[in-house]
């Protein structure tokens, strides 16, 4: 291979120094490129030296192994040192700020931390006696009430792992709800600025999906959805705020058109990061609405999940949500409602959602968020988050096509677009461009109502000099992709890999590993 370091050097100058490497590692200094684990250890070692098993009768029939299960051996340094490496070539909140608009990637405390650690949490077991859990139910019970008393709703389910989940969930009490009275209604309208999992949800349960479109102004055309309501329509799935980072004003009109039509409310809750503390969706007719403790309770996102979608529900859906749930009572005493005692106190049910009752980790981190910021301290992490937000709006507003800055304030998020590049220039230029200055890019082409779209969100827990240097970075790109600057086309440059093909990647991607084909020369 006749490859180039950093340096220039190439194997055919020779080396000054004779026990330099003859080949290229592929290193960036510190920075080490790493090889997949099968390519470092092999199956035929070990990193422990094992006794061997005894020979015991297999129990395991038709499933019993015949061949090597083809795992490689490493030793623990080699083992410590691989998932080191790989982990720095990672970004994560804990290295710099995650501007992903609509994933409010925020700080988690370490207080949260501590607290899920804490004995008799971190290792309470879901087929524990419940008179030896006690104290964890008290925390899922004060938590739901914190939910309850924060959406202004009438109850809530605690059990769906995730957004998607708590959607799905809420569309299941619906539907439960409908088929109690008798209805047989089979369409669910979704607004353009709503998130893209609410019509697979819907679609999931069951239901027809029919698109509401935006105004002008990126929210809910409130002439249309009146318009379309019917016998037919069982509900609307709104988000609010919605993905163009716009509040929908008009969300009490739309709830109380869809209510005398029959239908029910559906919020998505993912951005209620944005007004938790100054609204309660209770108030705006909502019926049900998933929150995601990641966004707005600062649990782990993503791989520190795992994930937890509580759904609040309104008075109506009450009765149908999902088994098991926690109850106080007189006494003092808590207990766990399932199948066998809910005839008693929750017969309309729609079913079990999960095998247990929710993420425990998930549960406490919340509560200890909740816990240590009060109700002011709440209020204060929306109006900080919508003031960030708009910060970074107003501030690039002159360089970059911001659709809806002028329609009143944002809320949590930043929405730009591709308007006004060089020919030939995209948002994806953009973002692959912001890696080489040090940040993890911003959600790109999403929300689909803007051509080109950047969403920015820098949540409340960033700085404002954070934030400053974040928009001087931006800012450079942004003139350089109107620039037709030719080197945006190539970006990113020194990240551990180049720009990928990411047609082929999505349609072709590579995602088992097999062993090269051994080179055998010709007789």
């Amino acid at each position: 291979m006749n490859a180039i370091n950093q340096s220039g050097w190439k194997p055919e100058m020779g080396n000054a120094d004779e026990t330099a490497p003859a080949t290229y590692t592929g290193n960036k200094a510190l920075m080490l490129e790493e090889a997949l684990i099968f390519e470092i250890g092999t199956a035929a070692t070990t990193g422990v030296d094992l006794a061997d098993a005894p020979k015991v009768a297999a129990r395991l029939g038709n499933l019993e192994r015949h061949r090597d299960i083809g795992l490689p051996g490493l030793s623990e340094p080699e083992t410590v040192r691989h998932y080191t490496r790989l982990s720095r070539q990672n970004y994560a909140i804990d290295l710099g700020f995650f501007p992903l608009g609509s994933c409010t990637m925020k700080h988690n405390p370490r207080l949260n931390e501590k607290v899920a650690r804490m004995a008799g949490f971190a290792d309470v077991h879901p087929l524990q006696p419940v008179e030896t859990v006690q104290g964890a139910l008290a925390v899922i019970n004060e938590l739901a009430m914190w939910l309850i008393q924060l959406t202004g709703m009438h109850g809530v389910a605690m059990t769906p792992k995730a957004g998607a989940h708590g959607e799905l969930c809420g569309i299941l009490c619906l539907k439960a709800a409908l088929a109690a009275r008798g209805d047989p209604r089979s369409v669910i309208l979704v607004p353009e600025s709503a998130h893209g999992t609410n019509p697979a949800s819907a679609a999931f349960a069951g239901f027809s999906v029919e698109n509401i479109p935006a105004t002008s102004e990126g929210r809910v055309d409130l002439a249309a959805l009146t318009a379309r309501l019917g016998p037919d329509v069982a509900g609307v799935m709104i988000t609010n705020p919605n993905t163009c980072g716009l509040f929908e004003r008009d969300m009490r009109e739309i709830s109380d058109a869809v209510h005398a039509a029959g239908g029910y409310v559906y919020c998505d809750g993912a951005n209620f990061n944005a007004i938790v503390g100054r609204v309660r969706p209770g108030d705006l007719g909502i019926d049900a609405m998933h929150i995601n403790l990641h966004k707005t309770f600062s649990t782990p996102h993503g791989g520190g999940g795992p994930g937890s979608g509580p759904v609040v529900l309104s008075e109506a859906l009450s009765p149908y949500g999902p088994l098991p749930f926690t109850a106080r009572n007189a006494d003092g005493h808590y207990a766990l409602i399932e199948e066998e005692t809910a005839q008693e106190c929750h017969p309309h049910s729609f079913g079990r959602m999960t095998a247990f009752h929710g993420q425990m980790g998930m549960f406490t981190r919340a509560l200890s968020y909740i816990m240590s910021h009060g109700a002011d301290g709440l209020r204060q992490v929306a109006e900080d988050a919508v003031l960030n937000a708009n910060y970074i709006l107003r501030s690039l507003e002159d360089v970059l096509d911001a659709p809806f800055a002028h329609r009143g304030p944002c809320m949590h998020e930043a929405l730009f677009s591709d308007h006004g590049l060089a020919d030939g220039f995209s948002t994806l230029d953009i973002a692959k461009g912001l890696i080489d200055e040090g940040y993890h890019p911003m959600t790109v082409y999403f929300p689909l109502v803007v051509h080109g779209a950047m969403l920015v969100e820098p949540t409340e827990t960033e700085s404002k000099a954070t934030l400053d240097q974040f928009i001087g970075a931006l800012r450079s790109v942004a003139e350089r992709a109107k620039a037709g600057d030719p080197s945006l086309k190539s970006a990113p440059h020194h990240a551990p890999r180049r720009r990928l093909d990411e047609t082929q990647a999505a349609r072709k991607p590579v995602l088992v590993w097999r062993e090269p084909e051994q080179l055998v020369a010709a007789e």
